[in-house]
């Protein structure tokens, strides 16, 4: 386990994924209103964004594992090549079922970046600071998500929909160079210098804070496709805000939890990881509810910014431990795909329900349905970690690795 903070790979991963994210943030909160004028119902909308995940969920642990034994920087590079080669066909696109195709494959790069690229941050962690360096990496995560929607609304709004998508592009090309020209060379990487094979897929699945982990990332990640899918939908339909608001709104809770992420890894450090999942889960969880009585600009901005602020107590705990599971058992792309792959079905099963919530009952009903998922995923999380320690240098160590 590394002793100190490569600050140079530290900050190439920082900024390549800060410019990719914020591609896709200019794109993202504009796709469900798109849709929507063009006739799709909320079963459509769902699966516009379901199809991301749908995709990223089936190769998320084939290329985490594989980037355990091949190395992290050839998937970063190709996968960011991807993202930018998808803006082009997202400009060439004509109908919705031909935007959820090419959603389905921007999913396949996303599965290719994400959990590499936190695998990597994950390789060069020093012990007793994961909650810090993970907190202060997944602001690259969640500014880019906040400066996006801001920046698409603006877009769209004063030139068009497809100068957004041509930004994403351009966005995405920059941090494939990044990675390409400042990341050291693959057999340089921490992954290549183990001393033991990775644990067994086996033993990584059936192990109990892992499937913590995977309950309490799944459901706050149902939460964000909730929002992302249908705010912008209910500020268009029943208040008629422009774009610049709906990204206003989007950003906004993004943002907080962006900002949060560093101070609270800090804390993570420091106090009991378990708790603060707990705390920030159950936030999230009330913030989600609150928007059933949402009525204004007003009231849905205060409800994104207590969602952000409980993701901002609840994640940087959550990939501490992440990171901990990760060095253990010497399979760091393998937890960080699970993680991911626990995102992945969040976003899925989050967009497709709300949006059958949607069609059957109404638009509102989406979010009632998010905080009842909500509290299941955190009571499975209290009793996947009852019994365990997860606490800050203190968490479970795994079985001895074995020859998968």
């Amino acid at each position: 386990m590394t002793t100190k903070l490569d600050k140079k790979i530290f900050g190439t991963l920082f900024f390549s994924l800060l410019a990719t994210i914020t591609g896709v943030g200019i794109v993202v909160p504009l796709l469900p209103v798109y849709a929507s004028q063009a006739g799709a119902s909320g079963f459509y909308i769902g699966l516009i964004f379901g199809a991301f995940s749908l995709s990223r969920t089936m190769l998320l642990p084939y290329f985490g594992r594989l980037s355990d034994h091949k190395g992290r920087k050839p998937f970063i590079v190709a996968g960011l090549v991807c993202y930018a080669l998808v803006s082009v066909a997202f400009i060439l696109f004509n109908s919705v079922s031909q935007l959820i195709f090419i959603r389905f494959l921007q999913g396949i790069a996303s599965a290719m970046v994400m959990p590499v690229i936190q695998a990597y941050v994950g390789d060069i962690t020093p012990q007793g600071r994961e909650g810090f360096v993970m907190g202060l990496f997944n602001m690259s995560l969640f500014l880019g998500l906040s400066l996006g929607p801001v920046a698409g609304g603006v877009i769209n709004d004063r030139f068009s929909m497809d100068a957004a998508f041509f930004c994403m592009g351009v966005l995405a090309v920059i941090g494939a160079g990044l990675g390409y020209f400042l990341l050291p060379a693959t057999r340089n990487e921490t992954a290549f210098r183990k001393s033991r094979p990775p644990l067994r897929w086996r033993a990584i699945i059936g192990d109990r804070v892992i499937i913590g982990l995977f309950s309490i990332r799944m459901v706050y990640t149902a939460g964000i496709g909730i929002i992302w899918g249908f705010v912008p939908v209910l500020a268009d339909l029943e208040m008629g805000m422009n774009s610049s608001r709906i990204g206003v709104l989007v950003m906004t809770g993004v943002l907080v939890s962006g900002l949060a992420q560093t101070p609270m890894g800090y804390l993570a450090d420091r106090v009991s990881r378990k708790a603060m999942a707990v705390i920030g889960g159950s936030l999230a969880a009330a913030a989600l509810l609150s928007y059933v009585w949402a009525h204004s600009f007003g009231h849905l901005l205060v409800s994104g910014i207590a969602f952000g602020l409980g993701g901002g107590i609840a994640m940087p705990a959550v990939m501490a431990v992440a990171v901990q599971k990760g060095h253990d058992a010497d399979a760091m792309g393998s937890v960080m795909g699970l993680l991911t792959v626990a995102h992945s079905l969040g976003m899925l099963f989050g967009a497709l329900l709300a949006g059958l919530m949607m069609d059957w009952y109404n638009l509102r009903g989406a979010f009632s349905l998010g905080a009842l998922v909500m509290a299941a995923g955190l009571v499975a999380f209290c009793m996947a970690v009852s019994g365990t320690r997860v606490d800050a240098r203190r968490v479970t160590q795994l079985p001895p690795p074995m020859v998968e």
